[in-house]
C-alpha cells in the first residue's frame, strides 16, 4: 500500500479542471513542464532562504500543486489523446528534476544531516530509474512501493510543515524521518526490480500504471 493507491479518487476530483484545460487548448506536455518549472522555482527560494518559515511552508504547497499537475497531465494524455514519446520523456525527467529541486535544499537547513538529505535524493533517483529500467528490459513501468513519488512527497511536506510552524530540527524527527525514507527507498528499488523480473519470468504483459 502506498499513497499512490489514492490517485484514482484524486483524479476524479481533478477531472472537471482537466476537461476545462483540454477545452482551453492546454496540452499535457505544457502541464508537465509547468510542474517542473514551479518545483525548481520553489526549491530555489527554499535554498536561498533555508532558515525562514515562509520558505519552508512553500514546500508542502508546491508538493500538493505538483501532485495535482502530475495527475492532470496523465489524464490529459490518456483521456484527451495527448500521448506522445516526448510526453513520456518529459514526465520521467520532470519527476527527477522536481525531486532534486524540492528536496536537496533541505541539506542547507541547520539541523538536517546533509549526508542523509543527499542520500535520500540519490535513492529517490534510483527508485525512479528502477521503474523506468523495467520498461527497457520488456516489463511494464513499475510503480511499486513502499516509498514512491507520492510517499516521498508526503514525508518531505510533513518535514517542511514542521519547519514552517517554527519547530527546530531534532534528530528524532528530522534525521529519523530521512533514515526511514532512505530505508524504504532501498526496499522500493528492490521491489520494483524483482517484480519486473518476476513479470518477465511469468511472461505476463502486465499493464503499467502511469505515475
Amino acid at each position: 500500500m502506498t499513497i499512490y493507491d489514492l490517485k484514482p479518487a484524486f483524479q476524479n476530483l481533478l477531472r472537471p479542471l482537466c476537461n476545462s484545460l483540454a477545452k482551453a487548448g492546454v496540452t499535457a506536455n505544457q502541464v508537465t513542464i509547468a510542474a517542473a518549472v514551479m518545483s525548481v522555482a520553489v526549491g530555489l527560494l527554499f535554498a536561498l532562504f533555508p532558515t525562514t518559515q515562509w520558505a519552508a511552508l512553500l514546500i508542502p504547497v508546491a508538493l500538493f500543486i505538483r501532485m495535482a499537475l502530475n495527475a492532470i497531465d496523465g489524464m490529459l494524455a490518456r483521456e484527451h489523446d495527448m500521448r506522445s514519446d516526448l510526453g513520456g520523456l518529459l514526465n520521467e525527467l520532470g519527476d527527477v528534476i522536481s525531486d532534486v529541486a524540492l528536496y536537496l535544499p533541505f541539506a542547507l537547513v541547520p539541523g538536517f544531516s546533509r549526508v542523509l538529505v543527499v542520500t535520500v535524493v540519490v535513492l529517490a533517483m534510483l527508485t525512479e530509474m528502477a521503474g523506468v529500467v523495467a520498461v527497457q528490459i520488456g516489463a511494464s513501468r513499475r510503480y511499486d512501493g513502499p516509498m514512491g513519488k507520492s510517499d516521498r512527497a508526503f514525508v518531505f511536506a510533513l518535514l517542511a510543515l514542521l519547519l514552517g510552524i517554527g519547530l527546530s530540527p531534532e534528530w528524532w524527527w528530522a534525521d529519523a524521518g530521512l533514515i526511514l525514507v532512505a530505508a524504504l527507498a532501498v526496499l522500493t528499488v528492490f521491489n520494483r526490480s524483482t517484480r519486473a523480473l518476476r513479470e518477465l519470468a511469468a511472461g505476463v504483459g502486465e499493464e503499467g500504471r502511469k505515475s
